[in-house]
């Protein structure tokens, strides 16, 4: 008797730990993995906002990104700290913050949405500068990780080929903006993709159609 397998599903997160929006969303993502424990996996893609900026920050380009803050703070109610923030001489390079979270999820794979969490919340709410190594190997210490063996991975050619595979899927998968949801379902062997949010939604909005999709 033929077997036939199994229809498999799940999400893709593409997000950047940097990202305000995706800070904002992350409530979104903790309700999304609590309500469909079990049924719907979900795969953080690193979707590389700004990687490999050199230029310190301007007066306007720090206007810019506050003003961006503010409007996160005002529709999802996560905290930030404005006063002081990106004071002069900040690089926003997300590169180091995205190649610190495929290092712990070459690790410890289940936990790499956690550390991208206390990353995000280091950077908007503690005002840590999270494209410093100190930085990012302190918080490894939340996980159970050695620091010494996290900073050798994360400063191994093959993590950072990982980090850069990251960035070259969100490109693939035309990714434009952060937060995205994408829906990923692998039947007979053949990978289906279907767009489920691009940029910010509530998490009643989403849970709708995520009910919908899984009975397809």
């Amino acid at each position: 008797m033929k077997v036939t397998p199994p229809v498999e599903k799940s999400l893709l997160y593409f997000a950047d730990p940097m990202c305000s929006w995706c800070w904002g969303f992350t409530p979104v993502v903790d309700a999304i993995i609590q309500a469909f424990a079990g049924q719907l996996p979900i795969s953080l893609i690193l979707g590389g906002l700004r990687p490999g900026t050199t230029d310190p920050v301007t007066e306007s380009f720090r206007d810019e990104i506050l003003h961006h803050w503010h409007e996160v703070h005002k529709q999802t109610g996560q905290p930030f700290s404005f006063e002081g923030a990106m004071p002069d001489g900040f690089v926003y390079d997300t590169e180091p913050a995205s190649r610190a979270v495929v290092t712990v999820g070459e690790l410890v794979p289940n936990a790499m949405l956690g550390y991208f969490k206390m990353v995000q919340r280091a950077f908007y709410v503690d005002q840590c500068d999270v494209t410093r190594e100190d930085v990012l190997t302190e918080i490894v210490d939340q996980f159970d990780i050695s620091q010494v063996e996290f900073q050798k991975q994360l400063h191994s050619e093959a993590i950072k080929e990982k980090t850069l595979g990251h960035f070259k899927t969100t490109q693939q998968f035309s990714v434009r903006g952060f937060p995205s949801l994408v829906f990923q379902k692998v039947e007979k062997g053949q990978n289906n993709y279907q767009l489920l949010s691009h940029g910010y939604r509530s998490f009643e909005s989403i849970k709708s159609d995520i009910d919908t999709w899984l009975k397809l």
